[in-house]
């Protein structure tokens, strides 16, 4: 049943007070990529020789199944793509991680679970009580391994070198196939540790629980904390001796979601009045630090986190108004009406438990998919890369269309890079540094309307404002992807 199609998707009218800031960014969602490999020949520019290794990028696809029309960006199936660079050579792959929910539809020929924004007449849960993890959201290479993840389960080993898909991942059999497992580990560069946690929505006793892991992947610790209220994360932030929760008052009702067959997305509630809180636990035992009220703000992802002797414990967080999670739909009418969000630094006494001091970065332009320098996390730096919507405040649809070389020292991001009109970005952008300081390059995805092509953009790093250094153009289109990592020659 995987098959290589490009179908107009049907585009509603947008209501006459909104414009088309996005036009032609159906196309992009009516891509259903076929599996692929092989050399990039169409290479724009010079490829940094400092990138030797392999660029990974996970995201969802196939959002036309039949006649069903999958209603939001979380809603496909997970495809994984693979850059590998060599010395005088880039080659490019890209497979479907065949996970439960994937095969089961193959075999039928037709959807049959629920998905994030998609419901419909007899469609199916796991154990009738969670949705069938379709693994899109990210990937990362881990002891040897390659590994797939999606919301609330647990990933996916591929092959690292292929993509093929080896089964589910339970870490030696220390979790289960109900585990509660985030799409956003965390990973100490000193240490080799990986940290993630899971949310137990339960409407009596909600949790959180907490993991670590060696580097190995053996499971070192497990604990878990009660929440007040069931509030859906997204993300965490690391540091070297804590981790580190910013609880939105996003609330699901899991019982509702499957007394009522209705879509998570239908089930997620914002309740503002409740306010959201910074909770921060002991990386050593699980224990709760700190929790500190912050206002009725929401974060989906953290950028980075560090201990600060004169300071005290710093979170950097992409923070807005409300939740996005509506923005994602309905496919391909996105970021309508987007709120205003950016880049937030907090700082924090943990002797005290207060919230020390705030600082916003003058960009508000509702970004996302931040990322640092692998090298930084859980330490102190100054720099950061994250994609960005330019006409946020402006009512219509549109999408990603912004690179963004911030630094916190100062007060708003000179070095920004915006795509040419009917050009959109997409994927993690993804920074890959180089033996000495100087050398440094970021990678993201780039989708051309006109020319319904797919290419990688390479950039120098602390000058992505002057456009790419190279242009790595696909034989044929693929979807936008989410989160990315990259692996150097010789690391497993």
């Amino acid at each position: 049943m995987v098959t290589s199609h490009s179908l107009e998707m049907p585009v509603s009218e947008p209501p006459l007070a909104q414009a088309d800031f996005a036009p032609g960014i159906e196309k992009v969602f009516a891509v259903c990529p076929s599996e692929d490999a092989y050399i990039i020949e169409d290479i724009e520019g010079r490829v940094p020789p400092h990138i030797l290794g392999s660029y990974y990028l996970n995201g969802p696809t196939a959002f036309y199944v039949n006649d069903l029309h999958r209603r939001h960006w979380l809603d496909g199936d997970g495809m994984v793509c693979r850059l590998h660079f060599c010395e005088d050579y880039v080659h490019f792959a890209n497979r479907f991680v065949r996970t439960d929910k994937f095969k089961t539809e193959q075999a039928v020929g037709r959807p049959v679970f629920r998905s994030f924004g998609t419901a419909f007449p007899d469609d199916r849960l796991k154990r009738g009580m969670v949705l069938e993890s379709p693994a899109n959201v990210s990937v990362y290479p881990f002891h040897g391994r390659l590994l797939a993840f999606g919301e609330q389960a647990l990933p996916w080993d591929l092959n690292p070198d292929t993509l093929e898909t080896v089964g589910p991942y339970n870490f030696g059999g220390a979790l289960t196939e109900v585990s509660p497992f985030a799409a956003h580990p965390k990973f100490d560069p000193n240490t080799g540790e990986m940290f993630n946690f899971g949310t137990f929505f339960s409407h009596v006793n909600p949790k959180l629980c907490l993991y670590c892991f060696d580097a190995a992947g053996t499971l070192r610790r497990r604990a878990s904390y009660p929440m007040e209220h069931a509030c859906s994360i997204h993300d965490f932030g690391l540091s070297r001796a804590y981790l580190i929760f910013y609880v939105s008052p996003y609330l699901l009702d899991l019982e509702a979601m499957v007394r009522n067959n209705q879509s998570l997305m239908d089930s997620l509630e914002w309740k503002p009045d409740l306010g959201s809180r910074l909770l921060v636990f002991s990386r050593n035992n699980g224990e709760l630090v700190a929790s500190i009220s912050l206002g009725g703000r929401y974060c989906l992802h953290l950028i980075n986190c560090f201990n600060d002797q004169q300071r005290g414990l710093v979170v950097d967080v992409i923070e807005f108004e409300r939740p996005i999670y509506d923005q994602y739909q309905p496919l391909p009418e996105l970021f309508t009406d987007v709120p205003w969000g950016g880049p937030v630094r907090l700082t924090l006494d943990l002797a005290k438990r207060e919230l020390v001091s705030r600082q916003e970065l003058g960009y508000r332009l509702a970004p996302d998919f931040p990322t640092v320098d692998p090298r930084v996390s859980t330490r102190s730096y100054n720099e950061f890369w994250m994609l960005g919507l330019s006409k946020t405040g402006q009512r219509g649809r549109k999408f990603f269309d912004e690179l963004v070389h911030a630094c916190w020292d100062e007060p708003e991001p000179t070095d920004v890079f915006r795509a040419r009109p009917g050009n959109f970005l997409g994927g993690e952008p993804i920074f890959v540094g180089g033996p000495n300081s100087v050398e440094a390059a970021v990678i993201c995805q780039n989708f051309d309307v006109e020319n319904e092509q797919t290419s990688f953009l390479i950039f120098n790093a602390r000058d992505v404002r002057s456009g790419p250094v190279a242009t790595l153009r696909l034989r044929k289109p693929i979807h936008l992807g989410f989160h990315a990592a990259f692996q150097r020659h010789g690391e497993r």
